[in-house]
């Protein structure tokens, strides 16, 4: 991949030179360099912000109860999990995250979600039905509200941000539903 990235950007700097527009390129990758930092601090905050309302949804208990609604759902998709295992919270939390959009924020609590269900595999160093569902449930990513990009789209002033909801919502729905689909045919398939 460095060597891609390296092709590229010389090519870059080559045509820059030849057209006669190396003050613009040279603009151009400055411009882009703050812009990336300014949304890395952005989305820093949003991770952050997410992260500590999870450790008070935690702290507090709420996300036992939060844990208690989703439990139907998640008994019916995680069979091998026990109904009291810390795993339902993980898992739990991070299908919250992943739900408003959080997606860097999900990603410490899907470690962290695969660590408790790694404490019920009896065969270390092996992935079992369980840990492949959270993984397709996880990389789908079924968003309602995702609040990461609407805060990008807001920050490059976009007139409406909020109107890629609905699309989001549907696009991800249908891809988890299919992802899951797809998962239980091959079990049944292979077994």
């Amino acid at each position: 991949m460095n060597v891609v990235w390296l092709g590229l950007i010389t090519v870059s700097v080559v045509f820059a030179i030849f057209t006669g527009n190396l003050e613009p390129f040279t603009k151009a990758i400055f411009d882009g360099a703050k812009q990336a930092v300014e949304i890395s601090l952005f989305l820093l905050g949003i991770v952050s912000i997410w992260m500590g309302i999870t450790r008070i949804l935690e702290d507090s208990g709420l996300i036992y109860r939060i844990a208690h609604l989703f439990k139907p759902l998640i008994s019916r998709l995680f069979r091998g999990i026990p109904d009291d295992h810390p795993a339902v919270s993980a898992i739990t939390l991070n299908v919250l995250a992943n739900v408003f959009g959080l997606g860097n924020a999900a990603t410490p609590l899907g470690i962290k979600a695969m660590q408790e269900l790694d404490t019920l595999n009896e065969e270390k160093g092996t992935i079992t039905f369980e840990m492949m569902i959270f993984t397709v449930i996880n990389t789908a990513s079924v968003q309602l509200i995702p609040f990461s990009l609407i805060g990008i789209l807001a920050s490059f002033h976009a007139k409406n941000p909020t109107a890629i909801v609905l699309p989001v919502m549907i696009a991800t729905i249908i891809h988890a539903s299919s992802a899951v689909a797809v998962l239980f045919a091959f079990r049944r398939v292979l077994k």
